[in-house]
């Protein structure tokens, strides 16, 4: 049985460097005796040297963005070999906060993805829908996963070759249950995955499309992380807000990986 990836998405936290460092021990301890489970933890960019140095065989390094070249006059960016050099494993490319506040397009999304494996880090690639329901221009109603999903993962995988698309990590992360305390149920995320698989079939064949992993990321906690993994059979969890509470990221830990 594969190991469930479990990625912390610190995004723009914790404010102080001795704040993410006790996090980060509190978590350590706290999942000592989880063994079925790859844990990344992505801190901000100005962490991560810190705690790189603190990083054990329980924990991967993971970064939640970065720049598409590897170096240059790009005042303010972080290059994917940069990250590979303090210790990076993982990155987050089109993270639905880069497209809503920093207007990242699929195409910028495509050559960020394409670093990232240049540098031979692991993408963990964001798509979703933005509503879970629209109507279409007759009044019918519509899931606006299919064109939405389909539309970015063509564009974002675009001149990635098929002996590189297994190394990435795709993750279902529907905008309508980010921060909404209402995850996505285990029918839409099992349709989700299974709708992703097919994108991935039509573009690679199908071999590549069953060992592709694909986790959900969206309003988990401790009390849905279960439920969310088992009825959505997802390879995995994204968590942002609850994994900057260490034990409430430790018991979601437990809950699906003992």
């Amino acid at each position: 049985m594969n190991k469930k990836l479990i990625v912390a998405n610190w995004k723009m936290n914790p404010v102080t460097y001795k704040e993410a460092e006790e996090l980060f021990r509190f978590v350590e301890k706290g999942m000592r005796d989880i063994k079925n489970a790859e844990v990344v933890l992505c801190p901000p960019f100005v962490y991560l040297p810190m705690l790189a140095r603190l990083f054990s065989k329980q924990f991967c390094a993971g970064a939640q963005n970065c720049f598409y070249e590897q170096g240059g006059a790009y005042t303010g960016e972080v290059s994917p070999l940069m990250l590979k050099d303090i210790g990076c494993k993982y990155v987050i490319v089109g993270h639905s906060e880069r497209r809503q506040y920093f207007f990242e397009t699929s195409e910028i999304v495509n050559k960020k993805l394409k670093a990232v494996i240049e540098a031979e880090l692991k993408p963990i690639l964001c798509v979703g829908e933005d509503t879970r329901d629209s109507f279409d221009s007759k009044g019918h109603w519509t899931h606006e996963l299919d064109p939405k999903v389909k539309e970015q993962l063509v564009l974002m995988l675009n001149g990635i070759p098929k002996s590189k698309i297994g190394e990435i990590v795709i993750a279902y992360e529907p905008v309508w249950a980010i921060g909404t305390g209402k995850p996505a149920t285990g029918d839409d995320i099992l349709s989700a995955k299974i709708f992703i698989q097919k994108v991935i079939s039509d573009l690679y064949g199908r071999k590549v499309s069953q060992t592709m992993r694909v986790i959900y990321g969206g309003s988990t906690d401790s009390k849905n992380a279960a439920v969310v993994m088992k009825e959505g059979q997802a390879d995995g969890l994204l968590v942002g807000g609850a994994s900057l509470d260490g034990e409430e990221f430790v018991r979601m830990m437990k809950c699906i990986a003992l």
